[in-house]
């Protein structure tokens, strides 16, 4: 897939369904300032959440292999869905490393919680996977968690209604019934979802931590690139390259927005066998 053997030079590619997986970006750009990115946005099939596994792992390795081709020296699935259901065809594919959100999250929450009650939201086929229940169960005894399949997040924020009103009215719906059984942690089981955080803290209340993995993921990038000698030593700014599938406008107004600076390098693609 490969083009040439990365070097420590080579990007990171980030991919994820739609405008999710900036969340992930934005924390690697906090802390791989020197990191060049190759982000790949699949905005013409999104939600992924919805469809058969059989499905999102053809579009999973499709994406992959875009990105692959173009010599990244790291796979990171910015995706909660892809992690749960297509991280081994991914895997399958790629003669880089593949990193994926679900294993750094949950042994976040792990860390986090007090009482042992997890809360998981997420998109239907993460939480029909129980894919975080079964890395908590490995890393916590007796844990207790709760999950919420929550299909109208993903649209909401692709649509840029972070804290319009009909959000707020959606969270209080799907968060109740996990509130009710006085969970103290909550996960945030999709990259879409951080970007309704600060109303989603509103509903939750003080006393629920909210997790998401992708600070978690950037110190787990940082490791992996220090320990296999694969970081880059260039002091010079990166040029990151953003890539999607369909709607420019709106994917780099609201990325602008989250991200706090300038999306050049914006190209909208077809994804071909030899593309």
């Amino acid at each position: 897939m490969m083009a040439d053997i990365p070097e420590p030079s080579s990007p990171i590619g980030v991919f994820d369904s739609g405008i999710g997986g900036l969340t992930v970006v934005q924390s690697l750009l906090r802390c791989l300032p020197q990191e060049r990115i190759l982000y790949f946005g699949d905005t013409a099939r999104v939600p992924y959440g919805v469809r058969s596994a059989a499905t999102i792992c053809s579009y999973a390795t499709e994406v992959a292999a875009f990105l692959l081709r173009r010599n990244v020296k790291l796979l990171i699935i910015a995706c909660n869905t892809i992690a749960a259901v297509a991280a081994p065809a991914v895997r399958g594919i790629s003669g880089v490393p593949v990193l994926d959100v679900i294993d750094a999250g949950a042994r976040q929450a792990a860390r986090a919680t007090r009482n042992g009650r997890i809360g998981i939201i997420g998109t239907p086929a993460t939480v029909n996977s129980r894919a975080y229940e079964k890395v908590l169960q490995g890393v916590i005894s007796g844990v207790r968690t709760f999950s919420r399949a929550c299909r109208l997040f993903v649209p909401l924020a692709e649509e840029g209604w972070f804290d319009h009103p009909v959000t707020k009215l959606v969270a209080e719906e799907y968060l109740r019934p996990l509130l009710a059984e006085n969970v103290d942690t909550l996960i945030l089981g999709c990259t879409h979802y951080p970007l309704l955080r600060p109303l989603i803290a509103e509903v939750a209340g003080p006393g629920v931590a909210l997790v998401d993995s992708a600070d978690a993921m950037a110190e787990r990038t940082k490791r992996l690139l220090e320990e296999s000698g694969q970081a880059n030593p260039s002091g010079n700014r990166p040029e990151h390259r953003f890539f999607i599938t369909d709607l420019p406008d709106r994917f780099q107004a609201i990325g602008e927005g989250f991200l706090g600076r300038p999306l050049r390098n914006l190209e909208v693609v077809r994804l071909t066998p030899e593309r």
